[in-house]
């Protein structure tokens, strides 16, 4: 099979492929590691008030809960009805909005023209190809508050079968971020927390200026 077959092919998957199968399994994966553990070189980038959060591609719940418990206001983002069910058993101790929506739209979302004081973004750009991830960044803007935080986690590394997932970098993420008014306030590489060989992660965070315009988000008919 040639390149171009499989690369035609990999675009053609859902960006969900093989996570509704496997969800028990993923979920287990997930919660095995702790909030402060996946995120501890970006938490002074979180709110220390509560405020609105947005957890795009909120799998288990994990993050979604953590943050609830430290009184933020949180809607989890989440399109594969297994693990959005998982989440809402696992973590119903917790407040979280669980809403059906994805990337490169969230058209449930942007229908309802909310804004959120943080966006997170955990193990979900490389989903989305280059296209996606350009008109991915400017709907994300339209969903940030003046002076709002994005933190995103980029994977590096070889594809599991059966996965959909795109070679990224943190030079075009933050190349894209800064055309689209975002300002990079923090960049680290680490390694991967389960073990997984050839597996790096890069975390971004990313910050809307308090003086800068809000976009108006333009809802397609």
């Amino acid at each position: 099979m040639s390149s171009k077959t499989d690369s035609n092919q990999l675009h053609a998957m859902a960006s969900t492929a093989g996570y509704g199968e496997a969800a028990e399994v993923l979920a287990e994966q997930y919660e095995s590691v702790t909030f402060d553990e996946v995120h501890r070189e970006v938490l002074h980038l979180f709110p220390s008030r509560p405020g609105s959060v947005l957890d795009v591609g909120a799998g288990s719940g994990r993050d979604a809960a953590a943050l609830a418990a430290r009184g933020h206001r949180v809607v989890a983002a989440e399109p594969t009805a297994e693990l959005r069910a998982l989440g809402r058993r696992l973590h119903a101790d917790q407040e979280i909005e669980w809403v059906d929506d994805a990337l490169p739209e969230l058209p449930g979302l942007t229908a309802q023209v909310r804004r959120f004081d943080l966006i997170l973004l955990t193990a979900v750009w490389m989903h989305l190809d280059e296209r996606q991830r350009a008109s991915s960044m400017a709907r994300l803007i339209g969903l940030l508050e003046r002076g709002g935080r994005m933190v995103l986690s980029l994977r590096h590394g070889p594809v599991p079968a059966g996965r959909r997932m795109f070679p990224v970098s943190a030079e075009e993420t933050i190349s894209l971020a800064r055309r689209h008014g975002l300002d990079v306030v923090h960049e680290t590489r680490r390694e991967d927390l389960h073990g997984r060989p050839g597996v790096s992660w890069t975390h971004l965070g990313l910050r809307l200026d308090a003086g800068r315009e809000l976009p108006n988000i333009t809802i397609k008919k």
